[in-house]
């Protein structure tokens, strides 16, 4: 019986052994790697639409297959490059970036700035800053990152000057020059466009998620607001271990064209500031 069955063992060996080394070859014609395929993660919404555009882009100009996931959140599109389920990113700011990994020490990198979308000043009281009073009361949100943001806007405006070294969240606290005597008021973000109403408030700095919803346009409507310069433009990331790939690159570069840039325009109505 040992002389019938060797053989047959000896074929069983040698079968399995040709179809692990089949499965190892196809795995590695399919890894992501060696594809032309790079997976983003993004955030559900408006953006959903530019990456059709960028899709489009990617394959026409680098035969480039662009997959894109969406999330509905701000910490999974991190995790889910961090544990390198998707090759980049592209919902955050720069802010948002340093300090998530700061937080959660992710060894990250920007590969290239987006669109910043700006925060602005509105005002049913006052048609220029120029007529702004002595005394009035601004009104801006409690929410630290936003509220930090608003300063800096101010700021940047002229009209209060902040601590050196404050960086990106400052508060009212580090105010330490207020020439027209304004009254910063702190309220709920999502009640900023309320105070417009507000017979006592002069100016509202409201960012464009709820500004949106209240059909105003920080192109259109906005006194001032934020430029190209801002630290707070979103970027394209990836790890600091695939940033420099021909994938990443090409994504970057599919997505910084004016077909993009266009597309960014129409969907937020003049209130996507190109980056790049």
């Amino acid at each position: 019986m040992r002389l019938v069955c060797l053989p047959i063992l000896l074929m069983k060996k040698m079968f399995s052994t040709v179809l692990i080394a089949a499965s190892v070859a196809l795995l590695s014609a399919c890894s992501p790697d060696e594809d032309n395929k790079v997976k983003v993660a993004i955030n559900t919404g408006p953006d959903e639409a530019i990456w059709k555009v960028v899709e489009q882009v990617a394959k026409e100009k680098y035969n480039l297959d662009v997959e894109v996931i969406s999330f509905n959140d701000y910490v999974l599109p991190n995790e889910a490059l961090n544990n390198k389920d998707v090759a980049a990113n592209a919902f955050q700011t720069l802010p948002y970036l340093e300090a998530q990994s700061k937080e959660r020490g992710y060894k990250f990198a920007i590969v290239g700035k987006t669109f910043v979308f700006p925060i602005a000043a509105y005002s049913k009281k006052i048609k220029n800053i120029s007529e702004l009073p002595d005394g009035a009361t601004i009104s801006i949100s409690n929410e630290t990152t936003t509220l930090g943001r608003s300063l800096l806007l101010l700021q940047a405006q002229g009209l209060i000057k902040l601590k050196d070294g404050t960086g990106y969240l400052p508060t009212t606290l580090d105010i330490i020059d207020n020439p027209k005597q304004l009254k910063i008021v702190e309220v709920d973000t999502p009640q900023l466009t309320r105070t417009l109403d507000d017979p006592n408030v002069a100016l509202s700095i409201i960012n464009t998620n709820f500004s949106a919803q209240a059909g105003l346009s920080a192109a259109r409507d906005g006194l001032f607001m934020e430029g190209p310069d801002s630290p707070y433009v979103n970027a394209i990331v990836a790890r600091e271990d695939n940033k420099d790939s021909k994938k990443v690159q090409e994504l970057k570069e599919a997505f910084q064209t004016q077909a993009v840039a266009d597309k960014a325009a129409e969907v937020y109505k003049g209130d996507a500031i190109k980056g790049w």
